[in-house]
């Protein structure tokens, strides 16, 4: 990994360590306008699930936060869960995870990659803060995270990224083509993936199945 995507992930770590010190267990700790807009995120993301009667999932969510994902998953994903496994860079993240998803059912890993399988993985905002990196550096990172979360999922993974359709942009974020991705995934991991920007944010999400 370059000098430039270590130093970013650093200060993402960095960042929302002290998001969660300044402004508690919350959406706005990890970058999110309210719970609203969290929510929403998260029934684009449940996109790539698809129910098998009674069979309860195992999901890896990389970039957990503070496991805001996990009731979600446990009541709104429109399928049992058997075990949710949060990863995250930030220990203090992880530390509120374990106040927040308290369940005998939650796993939490500190990691930057996945590492154990589930049925379905996800990536929300994980992707969107790159600092100083290049637009290259940060592009060759998310397509080494995508292969990461094939590699780690039996069903299929979802992810969501910043789109390139804005007329202003964050010099320290990063705004994903979503026809590039789109291209990608296709051509890279299955021909099941549905594209989503058809939701009042400037993101988009895309879920493949495998």
């Amino acid at each position: 990994m370059s000098d430039e995507r270590t130093t970013a992930l650093h200060q993402v770590r960095d960042l929302y360590s002290s998001n969660l010190q300044e402004k508690g267990i919350g959406p706005n700790s990890v970058g999110w306008r309210d719970e609203a807009t969290q929510q929403l995120r998260f029934r684009k993301l449940a996109h790539v699930i698809v129910p098998d009667g009674d069979t309860p999932f195992t999901y890896n969510d990389l970039g957990c936060g503070y496991g805001a994902m996990f009731p979600f998953l446990r009541d709104e994903a429109g399928a049992p869960l058997d075990l949710y496994r949060g990863y995250d860079i930030s220990r203090e993240m992880l530390d509120a995870a374990r106040t927040f998803a308290a369940d005998p059912r939650v796993e939490l890993v500190e990691g930057a990659r996945l590492d154990k399988k589930a049925d379905y993985s996800f990536v929300s905002g994980t992707f969107n803060v790159r600092f100083r990196a290049t637009d290259e550096e940060w592009l060759a990172y998310i397509l080494e995270m995508l292969a990461n979360a094939a590699e780690f999922s039996t069903r299929g993974f979802a992810f969501n990224l910043l789109t390139s359709y804005v007329d202003w942009k964050e010099p320290h974020l990063y705004y994903g083509d979503p026809k590039f991705f789109f291209d990608h995934c296709v051509r890279t991991f299955s021909r099941r993936v549905a594209l989503l920007q058809d939701y009042p944010l400037y993101e988009w999400t895309i879920a493949v199945r495998l």
